[in-house]
């Protein structure tokens, strides 16, 4: 699947990155976002995929980044 939204940081579990999409759904990256990426309020484009793999942040909907892209 196909996602745009912005990048946001997560204070919870000790802190992340996730991305909140333009529909309004929030996703859980979970191998997380690359480094230049990480800043708040970033505009991304990514493909993923979602993932039946565990995460301790219980927020959002977890997915497997295919590749994300700046826009």
């Amino acid at each position: 699947m196909q996602i745009t939204g912005t990048v946001s940081y997560i204070d919870l579990s000790g802190g992340f990155w996730g991305i909140i999409g333009d529909d309004g759904k929030k996703y859980n990256p979970l191998s997380g976002l690359p480094r230049n990426l990480q800043k708040e309020g970033t505009k991304i484009r990514a493909n993923c995929k979602p993932s039946t793999d565990f995460s301790i942040h219980m927020w959002g909907k977890n997915v497997d980044l295919q590749n994300i892209e700046q826009i």
